[in-house]
């Protein structure tokens, strides 16, 4: 039996992820976030599933033994989806507003991606996704925070393949680079081409079964990030973004 963490379960895409695994007769899931009462009302409506609450924002000698924690009690980690993130609109660079975000998109994730790259070195073998954001490929204005930390996201991944083809040829990552879906995530007005959840997690979950690397949700989004990158610096500081 397939063993699959999804860490950020509690709601949007990790919380569609999971429930889609869940109903696969051929997975055990493993269920991690910060509101441990749907992580409980998630485990009472998938019996044999393990659900423990972590904060990514919290120490990370606690996030560390939460992961050992989860490890032993769902009998090893085959994938581990790493969907939890926040951020938020802050005009104001108000930086009581932007910690969270740098707290739990920096420094939490980073704990939890290296803890599963040293792990699946370890084993051998493995697959590790993490959900980063088209955001991540340009500063924005009104959402500055969250795209420098989902930039360093995008970077760190790609540092990683460079040292899992040294160190861990056998670990497949996979990075999912969404633009708009329809979560609590996508705060705004005049938002386009805002993918429906279930649509999203159904083109994620084909890209994990694939172990592809690079997935853009949903796809066109593709196009978007291409002209994105190029766009020149004086444009985008006339564009309001975020």
């Amino acid at each position: 039996m397939k063993k699959i963490l999804v860490i950020g379960a509690t709601s949007g895409i990790g919380r569609r992820l999971a429930e889609m695994y869940a109903a696969r007769s051929e997975v055990r899931v493993g269920v991690m976030g910060r509101r441990e009462e749907l992580l409980q009302e998630f485990a009472e409506r998938h019996p044999g599933s393990v659900a423990s609450a972590c904060d990514l924002a919290g120490p990370e000698a606690e996030l560390a033994c939460a992961l050992e924690d989860m490890e032993a009690r769902l009998g090893g980690i085959d994938c581990l989806v790493l969907a939890a993130g926040t951020g938020c609109v802050n005009p104001a660079l108000d930086h009581a507003l932007e910690r969270p975000a740098l707290l739990t998109n920096v420094v939490g994730w980073t704990c939890i991606a290296d803890w599963a790259m040293r792990y699946f070195r370890s084993r051998g073998r493995g697959h590790l996704a993490v959900i980063t954001s088209v955001g991540g490929l340009r500063g924005q204005g009104g959402a500055a925070a969250y795209s420098a930390s989902k930039a360093f996201q995008i970077n760190y991944v790609e540092g990683m393949r460079c040292w899992a083809h040294q160190q861990a040829p056998a670990v497949c990552i996979t990075e999912i680079r969404p633009g708009f879906v329809d979560t609590d995530m996508a705060r705004g007005e005049g938002l386009f081409w805002v993918a429906p959840l279930e649509k999203a997690c159904r083109q994620i979950l084909k890209a994990l079964d694939e172990e592809r690397d690079l997935v853009y949700v949903s796809r066109r989004w593709r196009w978007v990030a291409a002209v994105w990158k190029r766009l020149p610096t004086g444009l985008l500081k006339r564009m309001k973004v975020g």
